[in-house]
């Protein structure tokens, strides 16, 4: 599943191939992905020009100019190109939106899990559907006083505690793993029993992996591709994600594994506490 530094890179992809681009016409060739897409025959899209396109958690939003903005979330195999009309159409590939220059944005979707819809912006410059959603871990709002006060009386595990949406959005499966990993924290570890010197060890290790992985383009250990088809390296760095029954890079005790709601959560049970 395209994760947060994945959605950040197809944002500045797109921003820089499709800013002040107009739309001159939208195809539609499946019913629906997740959501139905024949409402984006009637949205009124034609001649509206792409003012910005920006990231909120793992959506990407291309900012329209009459307040409204296409709203896009990958699912578990979205892949979107932008290419001229000589490429042919994929097989999956379910949405067209052709501009005045002669430029298709793609959306290709094999299990059809992914979202593409319009959305009237609020004053915050997101649409509401998306107003729920917790605090950015690379903005200002992420902060190790916020976690500690938000896990104060939570005592459901820390990973899946800060995979929560609700509390911080886009840190992943992968990203979890890896940073609770970097903080030396178990995952299985209480919420409610984190230190704040802790919080500030998985604020400070989240965001700079986040970081990496934007600048590698995202980790592709499924079947994600940036807009230009191109893959992710950061899986090249990962240090324990995956890595069950191997050698701790640390201090070389046997990576253990656990289920934490629903995914597998490595951890090394000598560094991690």
């Amino acid at each position: 599943m395209p994760e947060l530094p994945e959605a950040e890179n197809i944002c500045r992809a797109l921003d820089r191939s499709l800013r002040d681009e107009i739309i001159s016409k939208v195809e539609v060739f499946t019913p629906k992905m997740r959501t139905p897409l024949e409402p984006l025959l009637t949205a009124s899209l034609e001649g509206r020009r792409v003012v910005k396109c920006v990231r909120r958690a793992r959506y990407v939003l291309c900012h329209l100019d009459d307040n409204r903005a296409i709203v896009m979330h990958f699912g578990m195999s979205g892949v979107v190109r932008v290419e001229d009309i000589t490429v042919p159409r994929r097989k999956h590939e379910h949405v067209f939106i052709h501009f005045e220059s002669g430029k298709i944005f793609r959306f290709e979707c094999t299990r059809r899990f992914s979202l593409l819809e319009v959305h009237e912006l609020e004053s915050n410059g997101v649409p509401a559907i998306l107003n729920s959603l917790g605090v950015e871990p690379l903005e200002d709002g992420y902060t190790p006083e916020y976690m500690l006060e938000s896990a104060s009386g939570k005592k459901t595990a820390v990973k899946p505690f800060i995979m929560n949406n609700d509390i911080v959005v886009g840190i992943g499966n992968i990203y979890a793993t890896e940073t609770l990993f970097a903080s030396k924290v178990h995952p299985e570890r209480a919420a409610n029993t984190l230190t704040l010197k802790e919080w500030q060890l998985i604020v400070e290790n989240s965001r700079r992996i986040l970081k990496r992985a934007i600048e590698l383009g995202g980790s592709t250990i499924s079947d994600f591709l940036n807009v230009d088809g191109s893959e992710g390296k950061f899986a090249q760095e990962l240090s324990i994600y995956g890595k069950e029954g191997e050698k701790c890079p640390v201090c070389g005790s046997q990576i253990k594994a656990v289920k934490l709601g629903g995914r597998t959560s490595a951890f090394c049970p000598a560094c991690q506490k």
